[in-house]
């Protein structure tokens, strides 16, 4: 079985944790390494490598820190170029470019890239399958659309940023500039186009939604997790 943990969800950090019973991953690293040092029982040693899906800095401003602890770092190589000369610079021998459709291995996780919809230089989603149990968990976040087709998945880890009916709403009130309809469209997933993904996608093996990166403006939780639970009959969580 894939161990799922949520350390932080949204705009102000990212950061999640992955385990078969054999390996220990991270998935993003956009808060205090203490933070995340902590949601390891104190044991980063333990864990095997962090996976960064792009260069912004709920996503990627902490994964530095992870290489004193001996963490290998995989992201794609226009990430590495976009945090060159910040302070979440990335480099040196822990650090891994990878590439969008080539698979690599982490401990006894395969991990198969892909390339995401984002305002990133190359922002990627990650298909990753357990070598322990033969399950397979899908991860993306900070995209609008996924033009891949996926199947036989046991996890999905997905952004559910907001709802149309809410952002309308938001926009309405006055809460929400008008502006960021246009960027939010672009470049995170409403309610909607999760639905979609998931119809089109073979989902008859799901066990677990993970709802992730919910906007706290935009969002209705309570709609969405009834939503995708009436959708796929799986066990939904909101993180």
């Amino acid at each position: 079985m894939i161990f799922i943990r949520p350390i932080a969800s949204g705009s102000t950090g990212n950061c999640y944790l992955i385990w078969d019973g054999a390996t220990r991953i991270l998935i993003d690293a956009g808060i205090p390494v203490r933070r995340i040092q902590s949601a390891c029982g104190f044991h980063l040693s333990d864990v095997t490598g962090c996976l960064i899906s792009h260069e912004h800095g709920d996503h990627a401003s902490h994964a530095k820190d992870l290489i004193r602890y001996g963490i290998d770092i995989y992201t794609g190589q226009g990430t590495i170029d976009a945090l060159e000369g910040t302070r979440a610079e990335l480099s040196g021998p822990y650090v891994h470019p990878i590439k969008a459709l080539t698979q690599f291995r982490v401990g006894s996780f395969s991990v198969l890239p892909f390339d995401v919809e984002h305002d990133a230089k190359e922002p990627m989603g990650f298909l990753i399958q357990s070598h322990e149990s033969g399950e397979k968990l899908l991860y993306f976040t900070d995209t609008y659309y996924l033009k891949y087709r996926f199947s036989g998945i046991d996890y999905l880890m997905a952004e559910c940023n907001y709802t149309q009916a809410r952002l309308l709403e938001a926009v309405s009130e006055g809460a929400v500039p008008a502006y960021r309809i246009d960027r939010l469209a672009h470049s995170h997933m409403s309610l909607e186009a999760l639905e979609d993904m998931i119809r089109a996608n073979d989902m008859s093996r799901l066990k677990q939604v993970w709802l992730m990166h919910l906007s706290k403006d935009n969002s209705q939780e309570d709609v969405m997790k009834e939503s995708i639970q009436k959708l796929t009959g799986a066990e939904v969580y909101v993180c």
